[in-house]
């Protein structure tokens, strides 16, 4: 066997090493968002069993604004959408366009944490904070818990951008932003249900 035929022999299995790497890597954080799930599931049981636990205070119905929870889910939604386009871009190797789209995914999130703080700050203002009531306590805990995970992801986005702009759209940092855009839109699903079970329920009840 020649030499050039041992070197293109050693690169095919160095990228199929790298490939079947990332592949576990991926692996491994869908068993880590499995134990999110249960982590939310958890959160989700508690908030229903203390939903009408008021201790005379207010209730969703009271306190929940719909237009602007509506606004705020369309930031996260869109955010969503901007995280696929990025990955779109990276399969075809646009780092330019990867970097672009994941500063736009990023500003919609910040919009969405922007606006979460907003409504807490506003709550807790008017004398409805955790320690309120069992219902109130529930609603913090829920929904402080999705902002501190998509929190986490606004910097692990943040750092991505910068090691795609330094190391461009090697194996690593696309298998990476394969992982990122798993946790990013398991995120926008457990929103959709916070919506639905606590805000849209909530005020419709």
């Amino acid at each position: 066997m020649s030499t050039e035929t041992l070197s293109n022999h050693d690169t095919a299995h160095a990228a199929h090493g790298h490939h079947d790497a990332g592949a576990i890597k991926v692996f491994g954080f869908w068993i880590y968002l499995m134990s999110d799930c249960i982590l939310f599931a958890t959160l989700f049981a508690t908030y229903s069993v203390l939903v009408n636990s008021v201790a005379g205070g207010p209730s969703g119905k009271d306190i929940f604004e719909l237009p602007f929870v509506l606004v705020e889910t369309f930031c996260l939604l869109f955010s969503s959408i901007t995280y696929g386009v990025a990955i779109l871009a990276m399969h075809k190797g646009n780092k330019s366009r990867v970097i672009t789209w994941l500063g736009l995914t990023f500003l919609f999130g910040l919009a969405f944490i922007c606006m979460e703080l907003y409504e807490f700050h506003h709550l807790i203002e008017e004398g409805f904070g955790p320690d309120r009531s069992g219902f109130l306590s529930g609603f913090f805990t829920l929904v402080g818990t999705h902002g501190l995970h998509v929190t986490s992801g606004l910097i692990w986005i943040l750092v991505m951008m910068v090691q795609v702009s330094r190391r461009g759209l090697n194996a690593t940092n696309q298998t990476r932003l394969m992982c990122l855009s798993l946790f990013w839109h398991f995120l926008d699903v457990v929103w959709i249900c916070v919506f639905t079970v606590v805000y849209l329920m909530g005020a419709i009840g």
